[in-house]
């Protein structure tokens, strides 16, 4: 689910990482503890957690306890149900630490050049970060390992999706593959939309309406505290108004020719219309500074009137609205159209996230074996929706949970996959889904109820690696979010663009748009 902005340059990241693979040799160096303890402070500053216990003894005799980085969850991974499930499972012990919330990517990138000893790291996917660690020789060949240790491994995951993932001829990541196409949409409070007395927007232009409506006449009644719209800073890109301006992906297909946002003529169209929501006070003016956290906290407290959020979120954001105010009400909007009748959501394509062992492991081997016993085809149905009669039923075919046992000891389980089995886990994943009817209906909404030919497929989703892309798209990312932001917020004037523009062709993005259209040309359209 998963995407933002990164905020470390290529450039120090490979500094960083030269000079962590010059200390770590071979990559089976002990490890000085100075990271974990900053990963739990950092966590703990950010409203994170991250634990601090030592995995000091395995489950079985000659099986070593193992330490895993996995990405950001409201309860401990090392207590919560799953983590027991597959300690008895597997016969290995397993220390759980995570990520934080927000600018997960910069934490990562500075345990990863740091030469943190993590046995197994799972981050969300990002080709491009991923493909550097790779190059960089940060990660450990996984090819002759599932070889040896791993028929659960090849028997999960597809061709397809392995030869995706190999960085010049090796495997360095496990995948889990996207169940899902669309994930966000505009999230709005339709008992605002009753008090100002208008209908559900469709259009740009009615959206703008509906937001000058909710500033003029107050329909929160917290005067001043109110905002029309919310969001946070490392996502300038809001998912259906960007859609509207034909550019739901990061690269859309632009007369045959896969383009970057930043360089996309619609990009200045997209600008001037979130320039005019900020400036009008429609569009919250601490967007920028904004975290996740916060945006979320606006929204689910009542004093905001819409939010860009994953359908995921809302059974939190719900909770805790209703307690704010019990007669609060929200629904997805559908699809905006733009001035040119254009109108799209990102849909999924490839991977969610990605697991590899570090160079730093000092158990690669017990990795790749803990993994693939997590994907024994039974082991991996347990810990995916748990006992049926327990934590889930079936119903006409369909899987459905058990309530409230299946939200207290499985609504974390993906957390803990490394990989899925691709054939199965779709099928299971619908008890997911269905463990909460409020976001049922919003995963309904976006998935099932929206016409297909809003659905625009994220092209290189599955693309190959690609040298330059790999190497210059974070970098890429960060000036143009940086760029966008401080556009949208008047720090910088549109009269600029074209030398901005100028500036980003020569820091890797020309080079880029002729490798990625190289590989679009050979007929992956």
């Amino acid at each position: 689910m998963r995407k933002g902005t990164k905020w470390l340059t290529l450039t120090a990241m490979s500094a960083l990482l030269a000079s962590s693979l010059a200390a770590c040799g071979s990559g089976n160096n002990g490890n000085n503890g100075n990271n974990a303890s900053s990963a739990s402070a950092d966590a703990s500053a950010s409203g994170s957690a991250s634990s601090s216990a030592p995995a000091s003894a395995a489950a079985g005799g000659d099986k070593p306890a193992l330490k895993r980085l996995d990405v950001w969850q409201d309860k401990d991974y090392n207590t919560y149900p799953v983590a027991k499930l597959l300690e008895e499972k597997t016969g290995y012990k397993v220390q759980y630490d995570m990520l934080p919330q927000d600018k997960w990517a910069e934490k990562l990138n500075l345990l990863m050049a740091s030469g943190e000893a993590y046995d197994i790291v799972t981050s969300y996917s990002d080709m491009a970060l991923y493909s550097d660690y790779a190059q960089q020789g940060a990660l450990v060949d996984l090819t002759p390992l599932i070889d040896q240790y791993g028929p659960n491994i090849k028997a999960s995951i597809s061709q397809q999706s392995i030869d995706a993932l190999k960085v010049n001829g090796k495997l360095y990541a496990i995948p889990t593959s996207v169940t899902y196409k669309i994930g966000t949409s505009i999230l709005i409070r339709t008992d605002w939309l009753d008090k100002v007395g208008m209908q559900m927007p469709t259009t740009t232009d009615e959206f703008k309406a509906v937001l000058q409506a909710f500033k003029d006449k107050d329909p929160g009644g917290h005067g001043d505290q109110d905002v029309s719209l919310t969001g946070k800073g490392d996502m300038p890109m809001m998912d259906n108004l960007v859609g509207a301006f034909g550019m739901p992906n990061a690269w859309n297909d632009v007369d045959g020719q896969l383009t970057p946002r930043l360089l996309d003529p619609a990009f200045k169209d997209y600008v001037a219309f979130m320039s005019e929501l900020y400036k009008g006070g429609l569009l919250d003016k601490q967007f920028v500074v904004n975290k996740d956290a916060t945006a979320k906290e606006k929204f689910s407290s009542g004093k905001a009137g819409a939010i860009v959020v994953h359908w995921a979120d809302i059974p939190g954001l719900s909770d805790a609205l209703a307690k704010a105010d019990p007669n609060a009400k929200f629904a997805y909007i559908g699809a905006l159209k733009g001035p040119g009748g254009e109108a799209g959501f990102s849909a999924n394509a490839g991977f969610d996230r990605l697991t590899y062992v570090p160079k730093a492991s000092k158990h690669p081997e017990d990795a790749i074996k803990w993994i693939d016993a997590s994907l024994e085809p039974e082991t991996f149905k347990e810990m995916a929706i748990g006992v049926e009669g327990t934590h889930y039923k079936v119903v006409d075919g369909a899987y459905e949970p058990i309530l409230p046992i299946f939200t207290d000891e499985r609504n974390l389980a993906n957390n803990y996959m490394a990989g899925t089995d691709e054939a199965k886990y779709p099928q299971y994943w619908q008890a997911r889904v269905r463990k909460s009817p409020i976001m049922f209906e919003a995963f309904d909404f976006l998935n099932n109820k929206q016409p297909d030919d809003v659905k625009i497929t994220n092209m290189l989703g599955l693309a190959p690696f690609m040298p330059n892309y790999a190497k210059n798209n974070q970098q890429l990312e960060t000036m143009a979010g940086d760029y966008t932001v401080k556009l949208i917020a008047g720090a910088e004037s549109i009269d600029g663009l074209e030398a901005f523009q100028a500036k980003y062709k020569a820091a890797g993005g020309e080079a880029s748009v002729k490798e990625v259209n190289d590989w679009y040309a050979t007929g992956n359209k």
